[in-house]
């Protein structure tokens, strides 16, 4: 007797056209296109979330520069400074203090500042 899978195959195919809703033309409800679909898409998602990540991280890098230069320090000065200087503080959190709270930015470059003046170059 041929084994036939049944509901096996059918919840299988379902599931895979439910991941592929929203896809053009045969690629959503022609299974073998689907299929090939969802892998690919499925492989996007995962590298993608740790390019999420990278993107991120330079966009923060590119706004603390931005802020940074408005106070004639360069990036890589005010970063080394804040090291120096003990500040603990993140991109990110600098990224968002640098649009959103200019004063306090102000007072995070001075400290850098100092530090470096402090710190002899090597």
């Amino acid at each position: 007797m041929r084994v036939k899978r049944g509901h096996n195959r059918v919840a299988r195919r379902k599931r895979v056209l439910k991941l592929a809703k929203g896809y053009y033309l045969t690629k959503h409800n022609a299974y073998r296109m689907a299929k090939l679909q969802v892998e690919r898409s499925l492989l996007f998602a995962y590298r993608d979330r740790r390019q999420r990540k990278r993107s991120m991280r330079a966009l923060w890098i590119i706004r603390i520069n931005a802020a940074a230069r408005q106070f004639e320090i360069s990036y890589s000065q005010l970063i080394a400074g804040l090291k120096a200087s003990g500040c603990a503080l993140d991109r990110k959190a600098l990224a968002d203090m640098a649009v959103r709270d200019v004063e306090g930015f102000a007072e995070l470059v001075q400290a850098a500042k100092k530090s470096l003046v402090a710190k002899p170059a090597a």
